[in-house]
C-alpha cells in the first residue's frame, strides 16, 4: 500500500505540501517562542501602547506641527508624511528627467547621445547610498556658517544649514477655491467626450475664463489674504521663512538622478518599440516632430512603459529609506529612534513594513488601473 502511494503522483504532492506545512509553522512557532523568551529575560513588555507616550526626541524637519513633547504616533505621522512628500517630488522629477534622457539617447547628435550614455553608466554601476553621500558632501562644502551666511538677494540666506527665503502664508477660509478648483477638473474631464467630438469648440478657454471668474469670487468670499515672512537669524540658526536644507536637497537630487537613469532607458524601450512605420506614416502627413512625439508615438508606447515603470516607482519609495545616510528625517528614521529608545523592536518593525507594503499596494493599484484604461482605449 504504501508503495503505490509512494507512485501516485497526488499523493507524494499532499506529502510534499503537509511536510512543507508543518516545517514553516514549526519554524513560525520557534521565532515566536525565542522571541517571547528574550522579551521576558529583558523586561520588555509587549504592544502597541507606547504609541501613546511622549517621544521626546526632535525631528528636524516636518510638513506636519510636531513637538518632543508629542505622541510616538504623532512622530509616526510626521515620518510617514517625510517619505511620501520625497516620494511624490522623486517620481515626478525621475520620470521627467528620464523622458529627457530617453530622447537624448535616441538623438542623432553624437554629443548629446555621448553624454546622455555617460550619465546612465555612471549612474546606473555606482551604488545609491554613494550617490546620496557624494550629493550631502558637494551641498555642504565650503558653505559658511549661519552668522556668515551669504545674501546674495534681500531676504536669502545660504549656510551649511541650508538655502533660506521668505515664504508665503495665507490667512482665510481657502475651502471656497478648493471647490472651484475640484469642480473645474471635474467640468474638464466630463467635457472629454464633447471636445473629442467637436474640437473647434474652444472649450478650454471657456472654463478657464469660467474658473478665473469663479475663483476670484471664491478668492473674495474666503476672506483670502497673502503676506510674505522672511528668515531672521536668532542664535546659530535662521527662523521663519522657508528653509531648503542640505539633507532634503541631497537627497532628492541623489534619488532623482539615479532614478531617472533607470526611468530613462525603460522610457526609451517604450519609445523604440512603436514600429518604425508610425514616425514615417506622421512624417509623410507633415507633422513636426515633437507633434509626432507627443500625439501618435507616445501613446502607443505607453503600454510598454507602464508596467516596468510600476516596478521602479515602487523602487523609488523603497529607496527612500536611505535617507538614514544623510540624516532626513524619514519614516524609517523616526522608527529607528523608536526602537532606540523603547526596545519595541518587534512592533516598530511590524509597523515599517505594514506602512510601505500599504505604500506599495497603493502604487501598484494606481499603476494598475492606468494599465488597463491605456489597454482598453487602444482596443477601442
Amino acid at each position: 500500500m504504501f508503495k503505490r502511494l509512494w507512485y501516485d503522483a497526488r499523493a507524494r504532492s499532499v506529502l510534499a505540501q503537509g511536510l512543507i506545512a508543518c516545517a514553516f509553522f514549526g519554524t513560525l512557532s520557534w521565532l515566536v517562542w525565542n522571541a517571547h523568551d528574550n522579551l521576558t529575560q529583558r523586561g520588555i513588555t509587549t504592544g502597541f501602547g507606547y504609541l501613546g507616550d511622549a517621544a521626546r526626541f526632535p525631528v528636524s524637519e516636518s510638513l506636519l506641527a510636531y513637538r518632543p513633547t508629542d505622541s510616538y504616533a504623532r512622530a509616526f505621522a510626521v515620518g510617514l508624511v517625510n517619505t511620501l512628500h520625497i516620494s511624490a517630488l522623486v517620481i515626478v522629477a525621475s520620470t521627467v528627467l528620464g523622458f529627457l534622457l530617453a530622447l537624448a539617447r535616441r538623438s542623432r547628435h553624437p554629443l548629446v547621445h555621448g553624454i546622455a550614455t555617460l550619465y546612465l553608466e555612471i549612474t546606473r554601476n555606482t551604488p545609491l547610498v554613494v550617490q546620496l553621500l557624494f550629493w550631502y558632501s558637494l551641498v555642504t562644502i565650503n558653505l559658511p556658517s549661519p552668522r556668515q551666511a551669504l545674501n546674495p538677494l534681500p531676504g536669502v540666506f545660504l549656510s551649511i544649514r541650508g538655502l533660506f527665503f521668505p515664504s508665503v502664508q495665507s490667512q482665510g477660509d481657502w475651502l471656497p477655491l478648493a471647490g472651484v478648483l475640484v469642480a473645474a477638473l471635474l467640468a474638464w474631464w466630463g467635457l472629454r467626450p464633447l471636445r473629442r467630438h467637436r474640437p473647434s469648440l474652444p472649450l478650454g478657454r471657456i472654463l478657464i475664463a469660467v474658473t478665473a471668474l469663479a475663483g476670484v469670487a471664491a478668492w473674495q468670499w474666503g476672506g483670502l489674504t497673502l503676506s510674505t515672512t522672511a528668515p531672521q537669524l536668532r542664535g546659530l540658526n535662521f527662523v521663519g521663512g522657508t528653509a531648503l536644507t542640505p539633507e532634503f536637497t541631497a537627497l532628492l537630487v541623489g534619488l532623482t538622478l539615479y532614478s531617472a537613469a533607470f526611468s530613462g532607458e525603460i522610457i526609451r524601450g517604450g519609445i523604440e518599440a512603436v514600429a518604425q512605420g508610425q514616425w514615417e506614416a506622421a512624417q509623410s502627413l507633415g507633422l513636426r516632430p515633437w507633434t509626432t512625439l507627443r500625439h501618435v508615438i507616445v501613446p502607443q508606447s505607453l503600454r510598454v512603459i507602464v508596467p516596468p515603470m510600476t516596478s521602479q516607482y515602487l523602487s523609488i519609495v523603497k529607496n527612500t529609506t536611505l535617507a538614514l545616510a544623510v540624516g532626513y528625517p524619514d519614516l524609517s528614521f523616526v522608527i529607528t529612534t523608536t526602537i532606540n529608545q523603547t526596545g519595541q523592536a518587534i512592533e516598530g518593525l511590524a509597523i515599517l513594513m505594514g506602512v510601505y507594503l500599504c505604500i506599495s499596494l497603493s502604487v501598484s493599484l494606481f499603476m494598475n488601473l492606468y494599465n488597463r484604461r491605456i489597454l482598453r482605449t487602444e482596443r477601442k
